[in-house]
This record gives C-alpha cells, structure tokens and sequence, in this order.
C-alpha cells in the first residue's frame, strides 16, 4: 500500500513554562477531520504564533521571558520535526527585542521569507517590528533591525499608541506588509539583504477606528484583504505587484446585521481556489464567509457559523481546502469544519481535540519520502 503524506497541525498557546505551550497533532482528513495528538513542548512561557517550514523540517515559535527588571522581551525558539512521529527537539532560543525597566517588547506574531534567510516579529505592545537572520542551518541567529512605528490611532484605548499586529510577505517576497492596528495603516517594507535592516517601502491607510491586525493574498496576488479588529470589518484591495502598493477597493462587516453585541475579529484566509475569503469573529464567536469577485476585490457574504467555542484566535484551511480548523481560546479547543467546495460553506464535523487556550494553528504536509 503506497504511503500517503502526512498533514501535522501546530499549534501555539498562552502558557506557563510549565504548561504545554506547543502541541503537534496529525490531520486525517480521509477518516473526515480527526485530529490526533502526537507530541507536546514545555519550558515555553506563551507561545502564541509559530511557523512552519515543512521542506527544512523546521518550527519557529515565538514565546517572552521577563528582563529582571520588571519588563517582559520576546525570544523565538526553533524546533527540529520528526516527521514520521510528529516529535519536536527544541535546536536554540535567541532573545528577539531586547526590554528596558518595566517595557514590555513581548511578540504576537511570526512570519519567514520564502528563501529562509529572515524571521519577521511583531511587538503589539513594543510598537515596532524585528528582522532576525537565520543562518544556512535554518537557525536563528541575531536581531538585525527594528523598525519602530510611532503615534496613535482614534480609539481612545485601543490605538493609543502603536500596534503592529503581524507582518505578511507579499506572493513574490519582494515586500512585507505590516497591519498596525494602533495606527490604522498598512506598512510596506523591503528587506536589504546587503545590510539586513527593512527599508520603509510605503504605506496604505485603512478608515479611521479600523484596527487591521492580518492580511491575507488573493493566490492569483491582484488582491489583498485585510480583517479590521476594533471595528469588526474587513477592507479588501486590488494589488499592484510591479510597485507593491495596496489600493482600497471595499469594506464590509464581518457582522449579521442583527447583532448588537461587543465583538473583535482575529484571523483571516482566502482559500486555495481563489473563491472564498474567511474570517473570525471573538464575540459573535462564528466564522463569517464572503465569495470573492476576483476582478474587483468584492465581497459578497454566503454564511456565519458558530466556532462551537468561545473566542475565535486563529483558524486555519487544510492544504486541499477540505477543512477549516478553529482555534478557540476560550473554549479550549480546535474544532473542526468541512468546506464545501462549491459555495465555499461550512459544516461542523463533529470532531474536536481539548487544548489549553489556544491561540495558533498551522499546518503542514510532510511527504511520505521524508517521513523513511
């Protein structure tokens, strides 16, 4: 019987060292959706993101430690995978902005470049964005450059100051866009390889009160959407790659028009077709769909579901765009949806897996070669 490919899911959480902050489950998407723990990481104090590199068989995982004076600093971990077992083998930890006195320069997110030679980290409570080069070996070696964003947005609590909220490499990895959600903008950088600092590129402004925090490509790269936290939106725009700039083409709520309760939305992803874009809602607690007008950027809306679990962190599409996996904090689960590949709808299978507040999951296939 020929060996079949193995897709892992990882996941990040808020933790104690104590706790299992990282977790490893295999994805059976032929037994529809089931999901099996495989491994687990201590010795991590939150860590909420992580990234994948599936062909170096690499983990990156962001995570914070105090200063000794009263503040808190970011590291990033990298983990080598087994992927016949699932096991991670912690490689190093290198601290990644470094916290004066009683500052805070902790990460909430974590992004790789295409070729494997930079990690991208954003401080949500720092204000600024890291470049940490990785050596041939895929490991991290040394901050190079931060870039640190400064004013404020309108929401008297929530854009005080500035909070970078996650850094996306544009299709082709010539550009990386930072959403501030403490400044309602989009920043555009350029990484120079020669003197590995981020050279501002150029930046796009988003509605006053917005609060991007994720952005997501159209995989044919002539679009953007990016999810608005504070005010519960999504704006979508077209994309010129030849000048990697971002043009507003709509907004629209990720919200039933009924609701009326308080709400923050999370994470965002367009699927493998084209098709359809997702997004997450934390007080609705549901997964919103939209079809996609490629042409225009629009959006048209097909469906609100419940995450069955409070506070909708992070979701994730399988690689196939069979299933959606939902990570909910507070309802301390992953659970599992089908996709309908015709209408782009969601239908709730009925499996779930128990993890401590969960804030991340990403996943990976291993090819059954790799796994001899």
């Amino acid at each position: 019987m020929k060996e079949q490919p193995k897709l892992l899911l990882f996941t990040g959480s808020y933790a104690s060292a104590a706790e299992s902050g990282v977790q490893v489950f295999e994805f059976d998407g032929q037994a529809g959706g089931t999901l099996k723990r495989l491994d687990q990481a201590t010795g991590l104090t939150n860590p909420t993101f992580v990234n994948v590199d599936a062909a170096n068989l690499k983990l990156y995982a962001i995570a914070e430690q105090p200063n000794g004076e009263g503040g808190k600093e970011g590291e990033v971990v990298s983990f080598a995978i087994d992927p016949l077992t699932g096991k991670l083998s912690e490689l190093n930890c290198i601290q990644t902005m470094p916290a004066e006195g009683k500052s805070q320069t902790t990460t909430c997110h974590i992004s790789r470049d295409m070729e494997s030679r930079h990690l991208l980290v954003c401080s949500y409570h720092g204000g600024s964005v890291g470049l940490l080069s990785l050596d041939d070996a895929g490991q991290p070696v040394r901050l190079t450059d931060t870039a640190l964003h400064t004013g404020h947005g309108t929401h008297p609590e929530r854009q005080d100051r500035p909070h970078p909220h996650s850094a996306i490499f544009s299709p082709d990895g010539k550009y990386v866009f930072v959403s501030d959600l403490g400044l309602d903008l989009i920043r555009a950088y350029r990484i120079n390889s020669d003197t590995q600092t981020l050279e501002v590129h150029g930046e796009t402004a988003l509605h006053p009160g917005a609060g991007p925090r994720h952005l997501a490509f159209h995989p044919d790269g002539t679009s953007a959407y990016v999810i608005n936290e504070v005010d519960s939106t999504i704006t979508s725009f077209t994309y010129d790659s030849a000048n990697g700039t971002l043009r507003t083409a709509a907004t629209v709520s990720t919200l039933p028009a009924d609701f009326s309760g308080e709400n923050i939305c999370a994470e965002i992803a367009v699927s493998a077709d084209g098709r359809y874009l997702y997004g997450s809602n934390r007080g609705h607690d549901s997964i919103v769909v939209f079809e996609i007008e490629a042409a225009s950027a629009g959006l048209t809306l097909v469906q609100h579901v419940s995450t069955q679990g409070g506070h909708p962190r992070h979701f994730t599409l399988t690689p196939d765009n069979g299933f959606l996996i939902v990570a909910n904090r507070d309802g301390n689960n992953l659970v599992v949806f089908s996709v309908d590949k015709d209408n782009g709808r969601l239908l709730f299978t009925g499996h779930t897996a128990e993890v401590s507040k969960p804030v991340c999951v990403k996943p990976a296939i291993f090819p059954a070669a790799s796994a001899r």
